[in-house]
């Protein structure tokens, strides 16, 4: 009891201050303002927001429990797709920032059309919900484990936090926050490693646990890859072009501080994954089975001493809010941006767009909240929303960097079929009775989805007319790699 009225009164006073940050950077005159920072953040802020919105509650907390049941290549689940992400948008950062543009969008339809730009809008929504998602399941069930709350109560009080920081302080607000949310994540997550190794005794006995268990390759970082190798594939496609990451590149002072953003978080996130890998394998020596509240909740909760456990409870939910703030910030960024702006009301001043932004955060949030309310799996959700992007987006983004010839038509078909791929495997995976010729959420769905896609976007670009001129203009424009490609 002790424990849980100091978590409640850190809880509180760790709020009022992110509130106070976001109210402090409330003044917004701009759309840029709001969801940019004037782009006068330096880059190792950037960099640690980045990291903040990767490494949040929801991948760091899963992959603690998966971790604990299949040893170090549950690595591949997140930590390598990260990686991957991470090396593939520092080759993209410099044609990213050069553009210029607020929003992916924007940026599309500067090399395409408007058509292509209101698909990938369409695009973004669906994922920057589904990834809230994500997080408001986590919170719900952390909240529900430690405050002996009901779940729907316990993600309710985690995303309205996370909404009433959001709206007064925009993407600032978001960066600041994240800043102080990493350094409680971060002692968090060092804390529980150094925890669980002591107490489990090393790997030595985690190697003779796993012998006990018969869980042959536990210690192999190569067990069983192609299990993990849809989530590689899935995850590490779309997070390259998940478009809260593009907006922090976007917020750079320049390219340069773009691409030193993309360097110190590689090599941030390799350690910071494995920890958080380690912890769980170290846990399984006295955790026969992941609670039901997650190995994490459970770990911090039976922590004796309240004031460690209370400073530990706000570490995680930093994390968790850290990541839930980015993607409502960008969800909302593509509702007043590439939604209100453009079709619904051109003329609104840059004021009243702030005040849009700000009711379109609310909306992305509570969309999110309903959501988790109703399904309440981690990893099947986050497999939702990245197979859209993975197999609507991916290739028209990437190769519209790269090749001029790539034309608007052959886009608008490729994201066409994504997204009617996607959502045909999201009836499936919610029980819809539809044939499929595929294992959902493997490696064959994600290996068909981005080769049709590409099929489709090579060939209609080869016999439909393309505007060479615009194409050229805005590769020579990005200069992703010191080359233009035609």
């Amino acid at each position: 009891m002790q424990s849980t009225n100091i978590s409640i009164l850190f809880l509180i006073i760790y709020v009022v201050g992110i509130i106070a940050v976001g109210i402090w950077n409330r003044k917004s005159e701009s759309s840029e303002d709001f969801f940019l920072a004037s782009r006068k953040l330096p880059a190792w802020l950037l960099a640690i927001t980045f990291i903040a919105s990767w490494w949040g509650g929801g991948s760091a907390i899963d992959l603690v429990d998966h971790a604990h049941r299949n040893g170090i290549s549950s690595f591949w689940i997140y930590g390598v797709p990260v990686l991957i992400a991470t090396a593939l948008l520092f080759l993209f950062a410099r044609g990213i920032r050069n553009i210029g543009s607020i929003s992916q969008p924007q940026l599309m339809k500067q090399r395409y059309n408007s058509t292509v730009s209101l698909l990938l809008t369409i695009f973004i929504i669906i994922f920057m919900v589904i990834a809230t998602t994500v997080q408001v399941i986590v919170v719900g069930k952390f909240f529900q484990a430690f405050f002996d709350l009901s779940y729907q109560t316990g993600a309710i009080i985690g995303t309205l936090i996370v909404l009433t920081y959001s709206l007064f302080g925009g993407f600032k607000g978001v960066v600041l926050t994240d800043l102080l949310q990493f350094v409680f994540f971060l002692f968090t997550g060092i804390f529980l490693f150094y925890t669980a190794y002591t107490q489990s005794g090393g790997m030595e006995a985690v190697k003779a646990t796993a012998l006990l268990n018969n869980k042959s390759g536990y210690t192999s970082f190569f067990s069983d890859v192609s299990d993990n190798l849809a989530y590689v594939i899935t995850f590490g496609t779309s997070w390259m072009i998940q478009a809260n990451i593009w907006q922090r590149i976007s917020a750079a002072k320049k390219s340069t501080d773009a691409r030193k953003m993309m360097i110190i978080s590689f090599f941030a996130f390799i350690p910071l994954y494995l920890m958080v890998t380690y912890t769980g394998m170290f846990a399984s020596v006295f955790y026969e089975s992941v609670p039901k509240s997650g190995i994490v909740p459970n770990m911090i909760s039976n922590i004796s001493n309240p004031i460690i456990s209370a400073l530990l409870f706000v570490g995680l939910s930093a994390a968790i809010m850290s990541t839930m703030d980015s993607l409502i910030n960008t969800g909302a960024l593509s509702l007043t941006l590439d939604i209100y702006k453009v079709y619904i009301n051109p003329g609104a001043s840059a004021a009243h767009n702030v005040t849009v932004g700000r009711i379109s955060t609310f909306i992305v949030g509570a969309i999110a909240l309903l959501i988790a309310l109703e399904i309440k799996s981690v990893l099947t959700i986050a497999w939702i929303g990245s197979d859209f992007l993975t197999s609507g987006a991916f290739v028209p983004l990437i190769l519209g960097f790269l090749w001029a010839r790539g034309t608007a038509k052959a886009a608008t078909i490729s994201m066409l079929f994504g997204l009617v791929f996607s959502s045909y495997n999201l009836l499936v995976a919610l029980g819809a009775p539809l044939p499929v010729a595929w294992e959902i959420a493997s490696i064959s769905q994600a290996v068909i989805g981005i080769s049709i896609s590409l099929i489709l976007y090579v060939s209609f670009s080869f016999i439909t007319k393309n505007d060479m001129e615009k194409s050229r203009s805005f590769i020579r424009k990005a200069n992703v790699l010191n080359r233009t490609y035609n």
